[in-house]
């Protein structure tokens, strides 16, 4: 199983251990090529303002908009769930609108504010020790999404829409694998090989 990160900026690293500590390949994604034999792909927590930057310079927000609507499997999380939204505010900023979901920058407020909490997440036995950096908020879900976690605050935190998984917190910061295990096996009971040639047709 060969997953690709994002590969600009942000907490790429740590995804990177937990997928080989799970028997996972991973790939630093920069350009549209590398997209081909992709099973899977993350977008890590991190500025997304600056990803979005260099989206733009390095000609693959087109790219990743095709094979994300060809189900491309994706997880994101932090800053790559602000990129993977359909709607995004304060400010408002340009995104990849994959996921029908309205999120707000920096909801909970500064860096100052970050913080710990656990949660209860749909399937889970035990709960998740989430962490919030500068965290978005979820503002808004649509039909097709299904919340599997909220905050105590009872905004949505992890949602799910088909092959789309987003978090607002950073499962990658913690030494629990459950997240990415999740990932990796909604990924085995779908895999897509067969769409690859459909979705290299899609980017050249």
């Amino acid at each position: 199983m060969l997953i690709g990160l994002l590969g600009f900026q942000g907490a790429i690293e740590e995804h990177e251990l937990i997928l080989s500590s799970l028997g996972a390949d991973s790939i630093r994604v920069k350009k549209a090529s590398e997209l081909i034999a992709l099973d899977g792909l993350i977008f890590p927590g991190g500025e997304s303002t600056t990803m979005l930057k260099m989206l733009e310079f390095s000609n693959l927000l087109n790219p990743l908009q095709s094979v994300l609507s060809q189900g491309l499997p994706v997880m994101a999380t932090c800053a790559g769930l602000i990129l993977l939204a359909k709607k995004t505010t304060s400010p408002v900023q340009k995104s990849l609108g994959q996921l029908d979901i309205t999120v707000k920058r920096n909801g909970y407020g500064p860096q100052y504010f970050s913080f710990c909490e656990e949660v209860s997440i749909e399937s889970f036995e035990k709960t998740f020790r989430a962490v919030f950096i500068r965290a978005p908020i979820i503002l808004s879900t649509g039909p097709s999404v299904h919340v599997m976690a909220r905050d105590h605050h009872g905004h949505p935190v992890f949602v799910r829409s088909g092959r789309q998984f987003g978090m607002t917190f950073h499962p990658e910061l913690t030494q629990d694998d459950r997240i990415h295990r999740l990932f990796l096996n909604q990924i085995k009971k779908n895999s897509r090989r067969e769409l690859c040639q459909d979705i290299q047709n899609g980017i050249t």
